[in-house]
């Protein structure tokens, strides 16, 4: 048991290339990994980091060692999941970090928590690009492409991004014809709370038309408030279809300018890759692949 005590903390260790976060992950001080690395070099009579005081990197030998500890990890966690997944609940808690698009998920995690009361959600909203092994999370859900290697995907469905105002407002002021025609209207902007920047709408031009810089009637860092500030007759939003699929179904907002508008995107649902999920995980994907776009595909 020593042994595999060993493996584990060896294996925290080379994802983590960090003592003191490997130790924080697993509840102990830098110092006791530390400790439980250097017994196992010794026990293997072998170097399996190279140690510096800025960095930890594996030598070749540990590069070797790593490939073999994660399979006897996994085997050891294949052999506990097959005794115990017949008699298991999911339960326990389950850290997921979730972007700022409330109106999409909350209802979906409401009747998650009434299914599973066993699982305890603890829940992150950022729009921040988080590490989702070194932060500890089970979890996150975000747009676009994966871009790390070390975790697993499933796609939980598509939107499509649209320009919207009210049809009060469009009474008043006028529907723009063409996006240069957006310089004599009330824009409700969007700015990324991590950057400072606002959202850049995205509107077909051709490459010898100039810049086009929107006025900036309002400006705020969620979706609630646009779409709020929208169905009020105040400005024309942009914002994802699935935000405002019932006030378009029912005539309350209005798209404007379709034909230049060009942007969609994708949500997926990602976790620290592995042949096996704990019974809690692998509901929670399922419900949510099941729940959040129930379609699965963009609303037209």
């Amino acid at each position: 048991m020593d042994s595999l005590s060993g493996f584990t903390v060896f294996v925290q260790v080379a994802e983590t290339r960090s003592f003191v976060v490997a130790g924080r992950q697993m509840g102990v001080s830098a110092s006791a990994v530390g400790k439980s690395v250097a017994r196992l070099e010794e026990k293997l009579g072998t170097r399996l980091f190279h140690r510096s005081t800025r960095s930890i990197t594996l030598t070749a030998e540990g590069a070797l060692f790593l490939e073999r500890s994660r399979r006897i990890l996994a085997e050891i966690e294949a052999a506990e999941q097959e005794l115990s997944r017949a008699a298991q609940a999911p339960r326990g808690r389950l850290r997921v970090s979730l972007p700022l698009v409330s109106s999409l998920v909350l209802p979906v995690l409401g009747d998650f928590m009434r299914q599973y009361p066993e699982i305890e959600l603890d829940l992150d909203f950022t729009d921040r690009m988080v590490d989702v092994i070194e932060e500890g999370f089970d979890a996150v859900v975000r747009t676009g492409e994966p871009g790390d290697s070390r975790l697993s995907a499933r796609c939980l469905g598509a939107f499509r991004v649209l320009l919207v105002a009210s049809p009060a407002y469009l009474a008043q002021r006028g529907e723009p014809m063409q996006p240069a025609d957006l310089a004599v209207h009330a824009c409700l902007q969007y700015r990324f709370p991590n950057s400072g920047k606002l959202e850049a709408w995205p509107l077909r031009r051709a490459a010898v038309d100039p810049e086009l810089n929107l006025p900036t009637s309002m400006i705020c860092n969620n979706i609630e408030t646009r779409v709020s500030f929208a169905l009020q007759g105040l400005g024309i939003a942009c914002l994802p279809d699935f935000a405002i699929r019932e006030a378009l179904a029912d005539g309350r907002l209005r798209n404007v300018l379709d034909d230049y508008v060009d942007r969609s995107g994708t949500f997926r649902v990602l976790w620290p890759a592995s042949r096996y999920l704990s019974p809690k995980l692998r509901v929670f994907i399922d419900f949510l692949g099941e729940r959040v776009f129930p379609g699965g595909g963009i609303a037209r």
